[in-house]
């Protein structure tokens, strides 16, 4: 084990940067969910990629936002921790992006292991904006390294792993060589819900609506799953179970074929409503909830 290398590696950035698409690409799972909503990633979820020699243990966060409520706390409080844990930090924007919060900055330039800021979406820009943003970004952060990428086509990310593998320590793996990720199963089919949930509503819908997976029974080759669903008003109630409940069957029919796609066997899921007033910013019951 003296020459197996193991580290953690944070990836932060604002909502809708790409961090996930990254992860995903970089581990070859669909581990955290993607949409073009921001705010989708609410956790700290770990993707873990092993070789003969090396494991890395990578961190999606949530986007870097204004906190205005406890869950936006919390949420902020995963990318804090993140950071003082990482052995590596991926800091990524995109083509389309300046960054204006200065105290996230502040806290990669203080950062005392290797930083490379990655410029996402190249693939939607011209040579000669892409130098101007890496002009713009050499200014602002102590990179070690900045490198254009397009996650979503995978432009780069080679260069990506061989700056991870450089820079971790050597160190026995953290996990098991054949775990792929710290949440459970229920986590997955949770988040997998509250995507179809992100890409079906409007506005404020889908960001006071948290899903609670109540049981998960797997059998040979069936997993029964019941789901929870809370929103914080009645009025919101109605508007996600829909006319004649055609929108959260809607929902559930998405759900089910990416969760047996992800499980890799048949699914039979329940869903219910259910409203918890004030469930964002009651601390007694996001601390239930995980966070």
């Amino acid at each position: 084990m003296e020459q197996h290398k193991a580290g953690f590696v944070t990836i932060i950035g604002k909502p809708n940067v790409g961090k996930s698409t990254l992860m995903n690409a970089l581990i070859g799972e669909r581990l955290s969910i993607i949409t073009s909503k921001a705010q989708t990633t609410r956790h700290r979820i770990f993707g873990i990629i092993n070789g003969d020699d090396f494991q890395i243990v990578y961190s999606d966060t949530p986007g870097i936002i204004e906190p205005k409520y406890e869950l936006h706390k919390s949420m902020m409080s995963f990318v804090n921790t993140s950071l003082e844990d990482a052995d590596v930090i991926l800091f990524m924007t995109d083509i389309y992006e300046k960054f204006s919060e200065e105290e996230v900055v502040a806290k990669v330039n203080q950062a005392e292991v290797p930083v490379m800021l990655l410029i996402n979406k190249v693939d939607q820009a011209d040579q000669e904006t892409v130098k101007e943003k890496i002009a713009y970004w050499q200014e602002r952060v102590k990179a070690t390294e900045i490198i254009p990428v397009s996650a979503l086509h995978g432009y780069n990310l080679e260069r990506v792993l061989n700056f991870i593998l450089e820079h971790i320590p050597h160190h026995p793996p953290y996990f098991p060589k054949d775990q792929l990720t710290d949440k459970s199963e229920r986590f997955f089919a949770s988040e997998i819900i509250r995507e179809k949930i992100l890409l079906n509503y409007k506005q404020e819908i889908p960001y006071s609506c948290e899903v609670v997976i109540e049981s998960f029974k797997e059998a040979d080759d069936l997993i029964r799953i019941r789901a929870e669903i809370l929103v914080e008003r009645q009025s919101q109630k109605g508007i996600l179970i829909g006319k004649n409940g055609e929108a959260l069957k809607k929902v559930g029919m998405q759900a089910r074929k990416d969760m047996e796609a992800f499980f890799q066997k048949k699914v039979f899921l329940e869903q219910f409503v259910k409203v918890e007033p004030h469930w964002r910013t009651n601390r007694r019951q996001l601390d239930q909830l995980g966070y």
